[in-house]
């Protein structure tokens, strides 16, 4: 444990729990994490991860835009993706994670590479769903820390790793939060 190991799940932690909430205020501490984690997984050879961070900054600015309203336009309700548009993204994210991983295996010396790419692949769903406001990012947040948790430990990574076992708990509550929040407009999108 070093402390820019702890900086940045302290940063990263805040922007999740904040998310979980549906606050903006998730997009830019987000950033800061982010950005400090850059240089936690590269020490760590955990490519795929350094690549989900620089990915994680890029759309943390686009979310950060897309949700910020206006005094003209509330910001976008919470809805529900629908179930082929789902199963489309999972099919993506699997398929990424293979073709990642072998990419890694192949020409790096990436601890874990096809663990790690599932990582980035299925967490880079979940952002994605998450900018658009989507119930069903959670579920593949749930997804990814599932996987994350072992990963991070391997790697020696104690404090990440317990800190994604307790965003796997903020995932679920937030999946039921944000459940409730796409009741009030229960049209998909």
């Amino acid at each position: 444990m070093t402390p820019l190991e702890v900086l940045a799940n302290v940063m990263v932690t805040l922007s999740i729990v904040l998310a979980g909430r549906n606050s903006i205020h998730t997009w830019w501490t987000g950033i800061v994490g982010c950005g400090l984690f850059v240089l936690v997984f590269g020490q760590a050879k955990l490519y795929a991860d350094v690549t989900l961070q620089g990915f994680f900054i890029a759309s943390s600015i686009v979310g950060w835009w897309r949700w910020r309203g206006s005094r003209h336009v509330a910001p976008a309700a919470v809805t529900r993706a629908t179930p082929g548009g789902v199963a489309l993204a999972a099919a993506i994210g699997g398929g990424a994670a293979l073709a990642y991983g072998a990419l890694l295996h192949h020409f790096t010396d990436a601890y874990a590479p096809y663990v790690d790419s599932a990582v980035l692949s299925f967490s880079v769903v979940g952002q994605w769903l998450m900018m658009q406001r989507r119930v069903e990012s959670w579920p593949f947040w749930v997804l990814v820390n599932i996987v994350a948790v072992p990963l991070y430990a391997s790697r020696e990574l104690y404090v990440t790793s317990v800190l994604y076992a307790v965003y796997l708990v903020n995932a679920l509550v937030s999946w039921r939060h944000w459940w409730r929040l796409s009741q009030a407009t229960p049209t998909t999108a």
